[in-house]
């Protein structure tokens, strides 16, 4: 297995996973082409539907005999065929599906004879029902009753999200993480997400359809072993390149030294509790909380003052992605200006 263990191999994920005799991965996230007609670097991703049911069905059982007992796995898949994904992983292959995650995001394509597609399926299967790793308390967020109601009933380790996700928002060719040499790139903030919950530290990740390199980054980021394989040459190789760029040091504020790796998590935490800069400045009690269940995330002593003041680093140096107004809430027109040369206006 150590040809396999932290690489992105270049083949067929089916031929390749044959030819390994025991279960290695504890998560699984495999985002296949959807058979929609993206332009790939080495696949024609417009196929016969049998054909495509067809391989669809080989590479799900070629990922479940490597997938350990205890092992979680996750498929990001379009329209057309999610209920054949979930048909063969639960009538066929025996797994149990947990979640039917939605993810809705803006940017969707647009449409002029129906409304908008702008979702996509992600299913999360376990082989054994009752034997699994789902880290809930690293994945909880601020629940509106304590960010909006303050509602001291409110549990105060947040609330699970649900399983509609519309904080991650499609990658745009503008936004900084976007790699732009690969049609269909994943958000880090998803793969985040997926890895914290089904996974601990130096537990390994496998994505047979590597693609743009996601998943194998953030495992990478976040201290898990990974395999990825990918069919074209020129997706491992930039692949390769996204890994060996995010080992890097930021210059940090004052006392602190924020690594990228702490920026990223930072960024994530961010987008999942779906509270902006403004409101965080504004209200003491909201951002000693957001400070509070971020330290716990990562283990830090970060102040409130030092959770601002990066956040606003970041924004200014269009590193934080966005996150709209609440305008239920907050007139964007009125809304003071909180920041001035990356300095917090008190």
């Amino acid at each position: 297995m150590q040809k396999f263990l932290n690489k992105i191999i270049c083949g067929d994920c089916i031929e390749l996973l044959k030819t390994i005799n025991e279960p290695f991965a504890d998560l699984i996230f495999a985002d296949p082409p959807f058979n929609i007609g993206y332009k790939y670097d080495k696949y024609h991703d417009k196929q016969k539907k049998e054909y495509y049911i067809d391989w669809t069905r080989k590479w799900m059982m070629a990922c479940c005999n490597v997938l350990k007992p205890t092992g979680s796995f996750y498929i990001a898949i379009g329209d057309d065929y999610a209920a054949h994904v979930k048909m063969i992983a639960e009538d066929e292959l025996k797994i149990f599906c947990r979640n039917w995650i939605i993810w809705h995001y803006t940017f969707g394509q647009q449409t002029k004879s129906k409304f908008a597609r702008s979702h996509t399926h992600i299913f999360y299967f376990v082989k054994d029902r009752n034997n699994f790793t789902f880290n809930d308390n690293v994945l909880r967020v601020i629940s509106d009753r304590q960010k909006i109601y303050r509602d001291k009933r409110a549990n105060p380790d947040g609330k699970m999200p649900d399983d509609v996700w519309n904080e991650y928002p499609r990658l745009c060719g503008t936004f900084e993480e976007r790699a732009g040499w690969h049609p269909c790139q994943m958000p880090e903030s998803i793969l985040a997400r997926i890895i914290r919950a089904s996974t601990h530290e130096g537990d390994w990740v496998l994505d047979p359809f590597n693609g743009s390199g996601t998943t194998t980054v953030v495992a990478y980021k976040l201290l898990r072993k990974y395999t990825g394989i990918d069919i074209s040459k020129k997706y491992v190789v930039e692949a390769e390149k996204r890994i060996k760029n995010s080992s890097y040091t930021v210059e940090g504020e004052g006392r602190l030294v924020w690594t990228e790796g702490l920026d990223n998590e930072l960024k994530w935490f961010y987008h999942e509790n779906k509270i902006t800069t403004e409101e965080l400045i504004a209200n003491e009690e909201l951002l000693g909380l957001f400070t509070y269940k971020f330290n716990k995330r990562v283990s830090g002593v970060y102040r409130p003052d030092d959770i601002t003041k990066r956040l606003v680093y970041l924004r200014k140096s269009a590193k934080l992605g966005p996150l709209g107004y609440n305008r239920k809430q907050n007139n964007e027109k009125e809304m003071p200006s909180l920041w001035k040369n990356g300095t917090i206006l008190k």
